[in-house]
């Protein structure tokens, strides 16, 4: 298969450094580094030493070679002079900091907005691993542009990379030119419709038609949170009637079925338009046996659950507390025991591909707007800072997943299916250093009294673990060493994501084998009545 023209420069780029002596490591970097603009930061040069370096697909014993934010070599016994940094890595992984796909920062909803802005959210998500995050933009009054605008201010205190998808949440012209110009003009490749939340961002199924075919024209992923809207708002009316005002009532508002449903119609609609699909916060077994069945048919769906979903259970929202039952609070909502641990199987045998957190957060106070109605408390949990040591320690340390497939779904696959790989996602020369270095045997404790969020709440409250990243370099600058963060607030930088990812491979050929077989229209011959 043909190499795109980013893979084309980074396999070529490898091979020249694979041959390149230390004592030539100058003249590469000028090679390497030519063009980026690193916004003054002074040179920084970073040795890690005998770590075990982990890709998506292969793992070695090697020195990891840094220089102005970019890996410039990955070999065994790397020499350097005594104006480097170096960092002993002896029994420990050196893997690529985290990509998180699914995150909501400075987000205003359901009458408030998310105590974690870009700038706290993204030190958390430092401090746990994760070197990168894709947010949502949501609309101003159904504008994208405006949206965009919009949370381009929001973002102005970033201290990590980032992208965005955006939220299309009417149709019409205007959208339709909008979507072309952020996917021509502004690094965006994905759009999310939302099939929930009736009478604020829920869309029909005439507009996600529409939408699907706009993404297929332009080579962007079409996202969708499904459940399925109009029956949610059922439901909730259920619910208060037989006087169940409470978090659990959240939950038994918006059973597994809806989401089942919701999953099924929007493969359904993708398979008919014929363009990939991306299938946000799988929470359920339903969902998850929609995306299982339209892939072994060969259809392109991705399936993506998040930390909740893996390792919680709903019987928290039961919990006579209700600031304890309504930090649980979120859509989908986390299933009963047993709904976790299929996830977790489906993860790790490639029926799911990746990891988000749908990091959403609210504190105690912002929750309590529903004291008295769960349909007012605000939906969302934390997980940014928590995903990566989570998923390590329960998938990984119980054996069903390698510190391979770790990286896959914590940061490779995020970067293929976003087409920004090898750029991120990856420890090879030429990619950019986000660089993690977790320690397997070091353990940790969650506590919202020690994590880096704004949150006063911790869905993960008391859990301990194995696993632990102690060093996270961000753009070729250490940022979490010692227990320590060292951050600066516009530190951090947009990340374009280029349309027509490899999920788009083999479109246009099996558009052409659809029309082929339509035998139609058939030519008849009209005869004259008598």
């Amino acid at each position: 298969m043909a190499l795109r023209p980013l893979d084309s420069f980074f396999f070529i780029l490898s091979l020249f450094l694979l041959f390149t002596s230390p004592s030539d490591l100058e003249s590469a970097t000028q090679f390497c580094s030519a063009g980026r603009d690193y916004g003054g930061v002074s040179s920084t040069r970073i040795l890690i030493k005998g770590g075990t370096v982990v890709n998506a697909h292969h793992q070695q014993l090697a020195d990891v070679y840094v220089e102005d934010g970019i890996i410039i070599a990955v070999q065994p016994n790397i020499k350097v002079g005594d104006e480097v940094t170096v960092l002993d890595a002896t029994g420990k992984f050196v893997m690529p900091g985290g990509i998180d796909p699914h995150t909501h920062l400075a987000m205003e909803f359901m009458g408030t907005e998310t105590i974690d802005d870009f700038f706290s959210g993204q030190a958390a998500a430092l401090a746990g691993g994760t070197t990168m995050h894709i947010d949502f933009v949501i609309p101003v009054n159904g504008n994208l542009v405006a949206g965009f605008e919009a949370y381009e201010n929001k973002s102005r205190n970033s201290c990590m990379d980032y992208g965005f998808h955006v939220a299309i949440t009417k149709w019409d012209e205007g959208v339709s030119r909008d979507m072309e110009k952020l996917v021509k003009e502004k690094g965006i490749n994905s759009f999310k419709f939302f099939l929930a939340y009736k009478g604020s961002l829920m869309v029909t199924d005439d507009l996600l038609l529409e939408g699907l075919k706009r993404c297929k024209s332009l080579g962007a992923l079409a996202m969708v949170h499904a459940e399925n809207g109009d029956a949610v708002f059922e439901g909730q009316k259920r619910m208060i009637e037989l006087g169940i005002t409470g978090p659990e009532g959240h939950a038994l508002s918006r059973p597994p079925v809806l989401e089942g449903e919701a999953t099924a119609r929007a493969i359904r609609l993708a398979r008919f338009v014929n363009t990939p699909l991306y299938v946000v916060h799988v929470m359920s077994v339903d969902a998850m046996d929609e995306i299982a069945k339209a892939r072994k048919s060969g259809q392109k769906v991705i399936g993506e659950p998040v930390v909740s979903g893996l390792i919680l259970d709903d019987h928290w929202l039961w919990d006579p507390d209700f600031t304890i039952a309504s930090k649980y609070v979120m859509s989908p909502p986390i299933r009963p025991v047993g709904h976790g641990k299929a996830l977790q199987d489906a993860l790790s045998t490639g029926i799911l591909q990746l990891v988000g957190t749908d990091h959403c957060t609210f504190n105690s106070t912002q929750k309590a707007l529903g004291l008295d109605d769960f349909r007012k408390i605000p939906n969302g949990v934390n997980g940014l800072e928590e995903r990566m040591h989570l998923i390590w320690d329960t998938m990984v340390g119980s054996g069903q997943i390698s510190a391979t497939d770790f990286v896959r779904i914590t940061s490779t696959e995020c970067a293929r299916i976003f087409n920004i790989y090898p750029r991120k996602g990856a420890i090879l020369a030429g990619s950019d250093a986000d660089i993690i270095i977790l320690n397997p045997n070091s353990s940790y404790v969650i506590s919202s009294k020690s994590h880096h969020s704004r949150s006063d709440t911790n869905v993960y409250e008391g859990r301990k673990g194995k696993g632990k990243v102690e060093v996270t370099i961000a753009g070729g600058r250490i940022v979490w060493e010692n227990e320590e963060l060292k951050v600066v607030p516009g530190s951090g930088k947009y990340v374009e994501m280029p349309p027509f990812s490899y999920l788009f491979d083999g479109i246009e050929k099996s558009d052409a084998n659809y029309l082929s077989s339509l035998r139609a229209p058939v030519k008849r011959v009209r005869t004259e009545a008598t």
